[in-house]
């Protein structure tokens, strides 16, 4: 499986209630509840860590889940998220915004 990198797109509203995330795609207007697991995939994606890397630190660093499982579903729930303009996807590492814009 080739590693992604991932970000946070700049086009939602994002907020943390009680340990979980919620966040508003403007792009279609869907709302997401993200769990414990989710919230930690996404408070990772800075774009310039691949997701093996964030899964292997972070995924399983802190949840009871094997590498291999643990980064099947984070490939499957990433491209979710993407799908709804949530999360930038690219097979190299994601420039900052401030950095894009240059």
């Amino acid at each position: 499986m080739k590693d992604l990198y991932i970000a946070r797109s700049q086009k939602v509203a994002a907020r943390s209630l009680g340990g979980e995330m919620m966040i508003l795609s403007a792009g279609d207007s869907s709302l997401f509840s993200l769990n414990e697991v989710g919230t930690a995939i996404w408070s990772a994606a800075d774009g310039r860590t691949p997701l093996s890397d964030i899964v292997t630190r972070v995924v399983c660093g802190e949840f009871d889940v094997t590498p291999e499982v643990a980064l099947n579903d984070a490939h499957s729930f990433v491209q979710v998220l993407a799908g709804h303009g949530i999360l930038v996807v690219s097979d190299e590492p994601i420039a900052p915004a401030a950095e894009a814009a240059r």
